[in-house]
């Protein structure tokens, strides 16, 4: 037959004292002398009492828990940076608990529930789905940031890359190799990434003097397979073929190459591709896949970081903080021979 567990008025009962000593006992209040303390210790030991932390952390109002929101949890390009928010986290005595969204608004409100009903202490965004407004107003009553995407004029903090610099390098890059007809694939969305990836993309055309078409762009859900579904559409016109193609993750790049080589093109010398994110199949792959490096594990760190300072009280007005970013020359790229 299973024990019944002890309870803290037991616990009181046996070391003759009150509950609410028990309970400064176990909270470590200075206040106890030394001889309650060891009396009311001995009585947990030989009863076996276990407190109930959550009851104590939710009466502290700390619960050390840390909400991260994510889109999609089979996204490669996530777990460097979970590693590194759980890594600060950790150090600093704080939980994670990953929150898998789809990106639909009803899922991410559940788990904001969480939130606002002090289950947890504060909340990182990897790409929010509420509106500028709602989060702006949830970010003045609890520690909240934002991490590689961002509502641009929400009053929250972020951490991400400058995503039109670093598609304007990857674009030029291409166009120094003689590419003159480059293709993208890209997301339907509304990420501040992709926005910007664009925006990136067409200004590195431009500034090359070379022609922006939106028939050049393809699209697909930053999947391996969608990669192959768009690279499919660029060979759907057998004399419409662009000589490089810059995606804006690897999953599709690598997707693209897949098709590529399965429709008789050899990549870099008849079609060149560039990855975005730096994940760590990119340079596994054959051929292996030029991409943009985002710093994942800093990008979370950095974020647990800002966080914890809110939760501290140390920072009050959003701050935004921009990491460097890399352009890796690997195997998938070449010079044009057209």
């Amino acid at each position: 037959m299973l024990q019944s567990m002890s309870t803290i008025q037991d616990v009181a009962k046996k070391a003759g004292v009150s509950v609410a000593t028990v309970s400064r006992v176990i909270n470590n209040s200075p206040s106890v002398t030394e001889a309650t303390y060891k009396k009311v210790m001995q009585a947990i030991e030989e009863l076996d009492y276990k407190p109930n932390l959550l009851g104590r952390n939710l009466r502290r109002t700390e619960t050390r828990m840390i909400l991260v929101l994510l889109p999609t949890i089979s996204n490669p390009f996530y777990s460097k940076i979970v590693k590194g928010i759980e890594k600060v986290a950790r150090e600093n005595g704080y939980n994670i608990l990953l929150c898998n969204t789809d990106s639909k608004i009803d899922i991410e409100r559940d788990y904001l529930k969480l939130l606002k009903n002090r289950l947890s202490e504060g909340a990182i965004f990897m790409a929010p789905v509420i509106e500028r407004d709602e989060l702006s107003e949830l970010s003045r009553k609890y520690p909240i940031v934002q991490c590689c995407e961002y509502k641009e004029e929400a009053h929250v903090s972020y951490v991400t890359i400058d995503n039109f610099s670093a598609a304007y390098k990857a674009v030029q890059y291409l166009i120094g190799l003689g590419h003159k007809r480059i293709g993208m694939i890209s997301c339907k969305n509304n990420y501040i990434s992709t926005i910007q990836r664009k925006e990136g993309y067409k200004k590195a055309l431009e500034d090359g003097g070379l022609v922006f078409s939106e028939d050049l762009i393809k699209f697909g859900n930053y999947g391996f397979k969608s990669g192959i579904r768009a690279a499919k559409q660029f060979l759907s016109k057998k004399d419409n073929v662009p000589t490089a193609v810059f995606t804006i993750s690897d999953s599709m790049a690598i997707g693209a190459i897949r098709c590529f080589k399965e429709n008789g093109l050899k990549v870099p010398e008849d079609i060149s591709v560039i990855g975005f994110d730096d994940i760590t199949y990119a340079s596994m792959y054959d051929p292996m896949l030029t991409t943009v490096s985002q710093p994942q594990v800093e990008l979370g760190c950095e974020a647990m970081e800002l966080l914890l300072a809110q939760i501290r009280g140390d920072i009050n007005e959003p701050k935004s903080i921009f990491l460097d970013y890399e352009l890796i020359i690997r195997e998938s790229t070449g010079v044009c021979k057209i």
